[in-house]
């Protein structure tokens, strides 16, 4: 960068800052060099690099209506990061503005309601939950945020019996492109309240949501391992399988070379092994009971179990998703492949349950009727002709935001352009799995 270049990105700063600061903004504000700055800016992904003019940490709704407004003023473009597991656009030149302080948490037990700021991570909702003998509609991670999740969707452990987590939202205080805060929900910007719920941050941004919790207590979960060399068999088994078992019961086969690491078991550690996951939210006996024939085709038990456990102890990881899709099927000759792959992890996890039938006012989540998702960690295209790939995919998956399109129904991105151009139609929400007006 030239000196003459690098002065007017200092003058560039130092006027955007004292708009921020102008214009109501209390969090702290962070330039380029400061210490904060390069820790704040980060994303969860480590191969990812954002370079924002300024970092504003915001600590209530009014900062960030302020920071909505100074962006529009100065033409910068804004980017939103709470706990940054949802950062795929870097905000180059922009105002990347953190969440994470508006952590706020309330449970009211009797109505079964949770409501959260936009900072509020999963792990702090199922404790507070937890107290009451309740359970959020979480994913894998205790530490995933809770807004950005349920807003692509939100696919977790109990979603075949009480559905995706953006179905379980009630209400939500959206901060709008213009800078106006609203009231999202049944009865108050009924098709802003259905773009949220499945649409992501495309139409502003959630400074407040409230959504259902379910009872549950306890749980009965685990992963197993077995040896690798009944791996087709046991697919073959569990396309069958997977048709007959009640909603209460998730679960996920997934082909792996279990890391060298102590964080596995000694006995599978550096070995291609499978591993099935699964957690059963009803009793005990009759998951052991209904997971048997599974176990019994896997072959002999290399490893881990079941246990019954409070749900907050039930994570279980994700495969990160390099080649994503979601298929009713499973033919043999995918299978087949799938089997054979040397190296990659893959992850068919099984859908459907209530995640398929969901209330008359539920939002966009694409694609309800897949039977499974399908996730490698490798891109391979020499399995082209066989993946005979849907094109369907998953917001909260999709690490590619040039392809958001594939996350819905036709009808349904269709609906969301409309409102987006509603509310957003300059598209200043944009670094983001970017619906257009």
């Amino acid at each position: 960068m030239s000196v003459q270049a690098i002065v007017e990105r200092v003058a560039g700063t130092d006027e955007v800052v004292a708009g921020l600061l102008g214009s109501g903004f209390n969090g702290a504000v962070h330039r380029p060099g400061d210490a904060e700055y390069d820790v704040l800016r980060r994303s969860v992904v480590a191969s990812f690099e954002s370079r924002p003019l300024v970092v504003a940490e915001a600590n209530g709704r009014t900062d960030v209506q302020a920071a909505v407004r100074t962006a529009r003023e100065y033409g910068l473009p804004l980017a939103v990061q709470a706990t940054g597991h949802g950062t795929k656009v870097p905000a180059d030149g922009g105002i990347l503005l953190r969440t994470s302080a508006m952590a706020s948490l309330l449970i009211d037990s009797e109505r079964m309601i949770a409501k959260v700021g936009p900072g509020t991570r999963w792990g702090a909702v199922i404790d507070a939950a937890a107290q009451f003998g309740l359970a959020p509609l979480a994913g894998s991670s205790r530490d995933v945020g809770v807004t950005g999740y349920t807003l692509g969707g939100g696919v977790g452990w109990l979603a075949r019996k009480y559905g995706f987590a953006a179905d379980s939202v009630v209400r939500a205080e959206v901060v709008t492109a213009d800078g106006r805060a609203v009231t999202a929900s049944a009865d108050e910007h009924p098709d802003l309240f259905w773009a949220i719920r499945g649409g992501s941050g495309n139409f502003g941004i959630v400074t407040s949501l409230e959504f259902r919790l379910y009872p549950v207590r306890q749980v009965r979960a685990g992963i197993v391992y077995f040896g690798f060399d009944r791996a087709a068999e046991l697919l073959r088994y569990y396309r069958d399988w997977s048709a007959t078992i009640p909603n209460e019961l998730s679960t996920a086969v997934v082909l792996t070379r279990v890391p060298d690491s102590a964080d596995f078991p000694a006995d599978v550690r550096g070995r291609r092994a499978i591993a099935i996951k699964a957690l059963y939210a009803g009793e005990a006996d009759l998951a052991e009971h209904i997971l048997k024939p599974l176990f019994e085709v896997a072959g002999p038990r290399l490893a881990g179990g079941l246990r019954t456990m409070p749900f907050g102890e039930s994570a279980m990881g994700g495969t990160p998703a390099r080649y994503l899709d979601l298929v009713d099927t499973l033919p043999d000759d995918l299978i087949d492949s799938l089997a054979d792959l040397p190296d990659a992890t893959v992850e068919i996890r099984h859908w459907g349950g209530a995640m398929a039938h969901p209330g008359p006012d539920a939002g966009p989540v694409g694609h309800r009727d897949a039977t499974y998702s399908l996730i490698i960690d490798q891109e391979l295209p020499h399995l082209t002709d066989v993946l005979r790939t849907t094109g369907r995919t998953f917001v909260n998956f999709l690490a590619d935001p040039t392809h958001t399109q594939t996350a819905y129904t036709p009808a349904d991105y269709n609906r969301l352009r409309t409102i987006k151009r509603t509310y957003d139609p300059t598209n200043f929400f944009h670094l983001n799995h970017n619906i257009r007006p």
